[in-house]
């Protein structure tokens, strides 16, 4: 589909009007386009439910039926002045609120996974891992003790790397809204985090 087969109301340049036209042509019987569709936000899907969640198999999992999902209701998506990556966003975000919700979750416990290193590999040394996993770990630790709409706010900004228009949408807020959000969030975790660590 070519920028001058677009609606009006659609992107006319970028990345989000190249989404917006593998939309309609997804929307037009396109597999093809759908496929491009799921290789160009899978990352950014995966990452976020992982987040959220900190259970790999599970992770993969909540990403792949948010796919299914879009790809059922892909007819019904319409262009509301944000990229498409929003949308899949939302899906899963609702995904994970249901699976949080769900007594099997409360059951269930994520464990690290072991990663096979080849001898001479250029990963650096184990004592540099363990300290960036400690790290990494105590930083999760306190923004899990963040109220739910800060730590989403969280995921989106610094680990989806989301604009601040981007995650209101995906909140349910205004850009104001989020950018309080956010800062009273980052006040949080400097008050949380260990003197070490600031």
């Amino acid at each position: 589909m070519d920028a001058d087969e677009l609606p009006e109301d659609l992107p006319e340049e970028g990345a989000s009007a190249e989404g917006w036209a593998l939309v309609r042509a997804a929307q037009d019987g396109d597999t093809d386009a759908f496929g491009q569709l799921f290789d160009r936000y899978h990352d950014t899907v995966f990452r976020f439910v992982l987040y959220r969640l900190g259970d790999r198999p599970a992770a993969e999992d909540l990403t792949q039926e948010t796919f299914v999902r879009a790809y059922r209701r892909i007819t019904s998506v319409s262009y509301q002045g944000r990229d498409i990556g929003a949308w899949f966003v939302t899906i899963a975000r609702n995904l994970v609120l249901d699976h949080v919700k769900s007594s099997r979750y409360r059951l269930e416990s994520a464990t690290a996974e072991v990663a096979d290193v080849a001898p001479g590999s250029l990963r650096p040394g184990p004592e540099t891992e363990v300290i960036a996993g400690a790290t990494h770990a105590e930083l999760l630790k306190c923004v899990a003790k963040l109220g739910d709409d800060q730590q989403e706010c969280i995921a989106l900004r610094f680990l989806q790397g989301l604009s601040v228009a981007e995650t209101a949408d995906i909140m349910g807020r205004n850009e104001g809204a989020v950018k309080a959000l956010q800062h009273r969030a980052v006040r949080r975790l400097a008050q949380l985090l260990p003197e070490g660590l600031r």
